[in-house]
């Protein structure tokens, strides 16, 4: 069988693990890729080196419990030589790929810091990790999208790049260095739309609203916090993901800037499923 091929950035755990697998359930194989390529190795996660639940090799064993084949390629997004050598394993591997889902994102210090208090440093790791290396896996990607006609890209935004923090960073809101680089990353979608308008791409910029990671948990987000908003979680997000692989929103979706992962969520009844990795992942 004909396979079609994904490649999702951040696929250790979460939404991009979650994304990864119910693309296979769908049909595709999938090149994945984060940090984390075994149980137990520890990295900086919002300014704490701890292990933390979920690794490459876990959501591998899942893609593949669903039928399709998997890659599993460690990169860093603040390595940028780890990721071109990630991206091009992935075309010599598959020889294509339909969809990029660029769902990593810097996890460090300076996403929570108020705008007095965040470095220069910090503000640079966060655009390298979340405009940068996005913007490195697209230009990878595209050509040869555009070379067969047809191709996918999928960026994850976030809200908060779109609306005022309705507290200090430290209170349970946010800061300025993560909104603005999603920001960034948001006028993306409408220059390819521009430039390639005949090519047979669709690109969707989603957001996915509050869902409950690992990192997060690390960081010591707490009920006080969590009272504020709604949860989504992370299999629900990866089905909406993996319902754009093959399928486009209607028009009232369509003319939405950014698609609210969430709500698309609950107009297909994807709310309810199950995780698609294994209980200890």
């Amino acid at each position: 069988m004909n396979r079609k091929v994904a490649f999702a950035s951040g696929a250790s755990r979460g939404i991009g693990a979650e994304a990864a697998v119910a693309l296979a359930r769908c049909g595709f194989d999938v090149a994945i890729t984060a940090r984390t390529l075994e149980d137990g190795e520890a990295y900086d996660h919002i300014g704490k080196v701890a292990p933390l639940p979920g690794c490459l090799r876990a959501t591998a064993v899942a893609i593949e419990a669903q039928g399709g084949r998997a890659l599993c390629l460690q990169a860093d997004i603040l390595d940028p030589e780890s990721i071109a050598k990630a991206a091009q394993a992935a075309l010599d591997e598959f020889g294509r790929i339909d969809l990029l889902f660029n769902n990593a994102a810097y996890q460090g210090t300076g996403n929570q810091e108020r705008l007095l208090e965040v470095t220069a440093e910090q503000v640079r790791a966060i655009y390298q990790g979340n405009v940068l290396t996005p913007l490195s896996l697209v230009q990878t990607f595209l050509p040869q999208m555009l070379e067969k006609g047809s191709g996918t890209i999928i960026n994850m935004l976030s809200a908060t790049a779109f609306h005022d923090p309705p507290a200090p960073a430290d209170q349970g809101g946010w800061g300025f260095a993560y909104p603005s680089s999603k920001a960034a990353l948001a006028r993306m979608g409408g220059a390819l739309r521009v430039e390639h308008s005949d090519a047979g791409l669709r690109i969707f910029d989603i957001e996915p609203g509050l869902v409950v990671t690992e990192p997060m948990k690390a960081s010591g987000i707490d009920e006080a916090v969590l009272s504020r908003f709604d949860p989504t979680p992370a299999q629900s997000i990866g089905a909406v993901v993996a319902w754009l692989a093959e399928n486009d929103p209607s028009e009232s979706w369509a003319r939405q800037p950014c698609l609210s992962a969430p709500a698309l969520a609950k107009e297909l009844d994807l709310l309810d499923l199950p995780s698609g990795l294994p209980s200890d992942a």
